[in-house]
């Protein structure tokens, strides 16, 4: 066995269910995130994690705390596992995006890692502090143990693509996250594999990867 990350979004928010741009906005679950929340840690509970560590944006702590409360762990929080700060575009939603900033909204659907979202953060920076927040959690893990990161949709898909070597631009090859679904990373010889995304449920392991 070798080292396992992961990468957990947030049960859903009444933001999400109206299609707005949270960014770094910290708004709360709804009740469906919730119950989302309850659902997803007793399946995530039966991986055993030695370690939790949530994004400080409270949607993503209260995510994580179910999950805390059947293992009986602290959790960990770390701001590298925020989402995007996407400064002005936070609270809008795609159809205002695109009617106001018809430019930025082109290069950002395009996947420009260097655009600056709503006048915040870059995709660069994004995938560089979550990479950081990554690396830094794996190196407190034993040889064969898993830690499971609270975090974003945005935000995972870019430290996703980051882990696994895949170029910034490229970066929306890799699916989006469903509300509380995951992904699971594995470190390898010559770095992290992808061995489960969007994930809800706890398939069977892959004893033989090939034939």
């Amino acid at each position: 066995m070798s080292r396992r990350i992961v990468l957990w979004r947030h049960g859903r928010t009444e933001w999400n269910a109206s299609g707005r741009f949270q960014g770094q906005t910290d708004v709360a679950l709804d009740d469906l995130g919730r119950e989302q929340a309850q659902e997803a840690a007793s399946r995530l509970a039966a991986l055993a994690p030695n370690l939790l560590v949530s994004s400080d944006l409270q949607r993503a702590q209260d995510t994580c705390a179910p999950l805390a409360g059947i293992l009986g762990l602290d959790v960990d929080l770390d701001a590298r596992l925020r989402e995007t700060f996407a400064g002005e575009w936070q609270g809008c939603t795609t159809p205002e995006i695109a009617s106001r900033w018809p430019d930025e909204f082109k290069a950002w659907r395009g996947g420009d890692p260097l655009l600056r979202v709503g006048g915040g953060e870059t995709r660069q920076e994004v995938a560089e502090r979550m990479f950081a927040a990554v690396t830094d959690a794996a190196a407190r893990l034993p040889e064969d143990g898993l830690a499971v990161l609270t975090s974003h949709g945005g935000s995972s898909r870019l430290g996703i693509a980051a882990l696994i070597g895949l170029p910034l631009h490229r970066f929306t090859n890799v699916g989006g996250l469903s509300n509380c679904s995951w992904s699971m990373l594995r470190e390898g010889d010559d770095g992290w594999i992808l061995v489960e995304h969007n994930a809800g449920t706890l398939p069977t392991p892959v004893v033989i990867e090939e034939g």
